[in-house]
């Protein structure tokens, strides 16, 4: 029986945990946190973490689930997952991958060669464990390496990529650094307490003001009972 594309099934899950370890875990989610936030007003901007992107009709083996994927130009929206020829074509634009200790450079490579082979514009590795940095740009069709990546800005996300004493450092292009929802709630929390004590600054300047007033009054009162008239 001839199975027509209506009846193809494309799996939105491949049964395998979204990471393997939770500092893979936790630079996925900041990572994509922090695209989701650089594009919240953008309804053309669709970012993504662990979904399958299928790139053509009618062939499921062909998938791969980036850690994180940026496509310019859809919609945003829920999607179980990704499939090309229902998108506009229009293939992710940016790709990162966090690799974890279970990733072997064979599984690596042919990563690499798939986002080569079916269009990213940019695809960016990092490696927690060894605190290496990778990039990749596609330069006369091909995804050729980006040298240095250190200081590199992302030409479609305007992102600065460095790396300091604690690992990757992500910049979005008005000059704040992509954190993880602790990082985020301890801003937050210094932000509030920042804003609790210049208010209490606030309040202690208005009660010397009215102390320094009562006891100009005051003194005011005194030389007027001695008979002096104070001087205004």
């Amino acid at each position: 029986m001839q199975v027509t594309t209506e009846q193809i099934i494309y799996p939105s899950s491949d049964g395998q945990p979204m990471a393997d370890s939770t500092i893979q875990y936790q630079w996925i989610t900041t990572i994509k946190g922090g695209c989701d936030a650089l594009f919240k007003d953008s309804e053309n901007v669709f970012v993504a973490g662990d979904l399958f992107w299928y790139p053509v009709e009618g062939n499921p083996n062909i998938c791969q689930a980036p850690d994180v994927m940026v496509v310019f130009g859809r919609p945003k929206g829920d999607r179980k997952s990704y499939r090309q020829w229902l998108e506009g074509n229009i293939a992710p634009q940016v790709v990162f991958e966090v690799r974890s200790e279970s990733d072997n450079q064979i599984k690596m490579d042919k990563k690499l060669a798939f986002y080569s082979r079916y269009g990213v514009e940019e695809y960016y590795l990092y490696d927690p464990q060894d605190r290496e940095l990778r990039g990749w740009l596609r330069t006369e069709g091909v995804l050729d390496v980006i040298d240095p990546m250190v200081g590199w800005v992302s030409p479609r996300l305007g992102v600065r990529f460095e790396l300091g004493n604690e690992g990757l450092e992500l910049y979005a292009p008005n000059g704040e650094k992509f954190v993880d929802y602790l990082d985020l709630y301890e801003l937050k929390e210094l932000e509030r307490e920042q804003k609790e004590l210049a208010q209490q600054q606030k309040e202690l300047e208005r009660e010397q003001k009215e102390l320094a007033q009562q006891r100009a009054e005051r003194l005011a009162a005194q030389l007027r009972a001695a008979g002096i008239e104070p001087e205004v």
